[in-house]
């Protein structure tokens, strides 16, 4: 028996098989829909599903998944395997919670700072005793980008240069493009040394779509050492909690 986890989040929606902790199929969709699930549950031997979304209300696709399997929603009441002490435990996104869930349950026992690289950065920090307070939302790679031509009657839209390798700009898109993504890199590095202690281990988790893309920011960094991908940490997440949750 498996289990199926969906993650809808803001562009983007991931689905998931889990065979105890072990992923064995991934998918990603611009739009879920019955077809999709139809065709999860003919080839594989589904147990239960965990549904987690940034949107409000549910799908035409998720009826008929209830019909099926047993559905859990995934909030924050859900969560057994943490202690929530964020003030406003509803406004918490899904997507940064599972995060959280998911990294200490892959580094139990250690401090884990999760770093998001998505369409927003989000930075959630969760000790060694599963205790989570809090964490920071800031602009995301394109938005930075878009932002600057939307709001300037005279900047460029540019995307990201993965080639660009100086500390400034000499000339408008090279400054555009060094303030977007040493700004970001100065972000990250100031997040990271905040959360940091000298004599305690802190695992540095880069998840998101861009992860790939701080890692290199921050290839040559103090922190490098301590720097983990887990792409799928919000699936792994998810899965956590369906399966602490049973």
């Amino acid at each position: 028996m498996a289990n199926l986890v969906i993650d809808i989040g803001n562009t983007q929606t991931k689905l998931a098989v889990f065979s105890h902790n072990e992923m064995i199929d991934s998918q990603r969709y611009q739009y879920i829909d019955t077809n999709a699930i139809s065709t999860v549950l003919k080839k594989y031997r589904i147990d239960k599903a965990i549904v987690s979304s940034v949107k409000r209300g549910p799908q035409d696709w998720e009826n008929d998944l209830k019909g099926q399997v047993k559905v859990y929603s995934f909030d924050s009441d859900f969560v057994k395997s943490i202690h929530n002490h964020y003030r406003t435990p509803q406004t918490l996104g899904a997507d940064r919670l599972a995060a959280v869930v998911g990294a200490h349950n892959l580094y139990p026992k250690t401090d884990n700072l999760i770093i998001d690289g998505g369409t927003c950065i989000t930075y959630d920090w969760v000790d060694a005793g599963g205790n989570y307070f809090g964490g920071s939302i800031s602009p995301g790679l394109n938005m930075r980008y878009k932002a600057l031509n939307h709001y300037t009657g005279a900047l460029p839209l540019l995307n990201e240069n993965k080639e660009f390798n100086s500390s400034y700009g000499d000339d408008t898109a090279t400054a555009i493009t060094s303030g977007v993504q040493n700004g970001i890199k100065y972000e990250l590095v100031g997040f990271i040394d905040s959360y940091s202690k000298p004599d305690q281990k802190m695992n540095i988790i880069l998840t998101g779509g861009d992860n790939v893309f701080f890692d290199t920011l921050l290839k040559n960094s103090i922190f490098a050492p301590y720097i983990k991908k887990e792409p799928n940490l919000v699936l792994k997440g998810l899965n956590a909690a369906i399966e602490h949750n049973d």
